[in-house]
């Protein structure tokens, strides 16, 4: 899996799919959705990180500090 934040949407997409697969037993349905609890937790993590790390690089830039602060979700592949 990529680290960017299309690799995480469409992890989230993919989890929404398994969930609503028809041909789910019980079992399977219950194994499903602790699963997508487990994904949405593990999202919302990098969420966050992401979202601390854009705050921090635009105080460093707020603030004429140099340096970039690497977090794969911010970067633009098409720069």
């Amino acid at each position: 899996m990529k680290n960017d934040i299309n690799a995480l949407n469409n992890a989230l997409f993919e989890s929404l799919e398994r969930l609503q697969d028809d041909s789910l037993d019980d079992d399977a349905l219950k194994r499903e959705i602790s699963r997508a609890d487990a994904v949405q937790r593990t999202a919302g993590m990098i969420i966050n990180n992401a979202e601390l790390a854009l705050k921090t690089q635009r105080h460093m830039d707020e603030y004429g500090k140099t340096g970039h602060i690497m977090n794969p979700l911010l970067e633009n592949k098409n720069a």
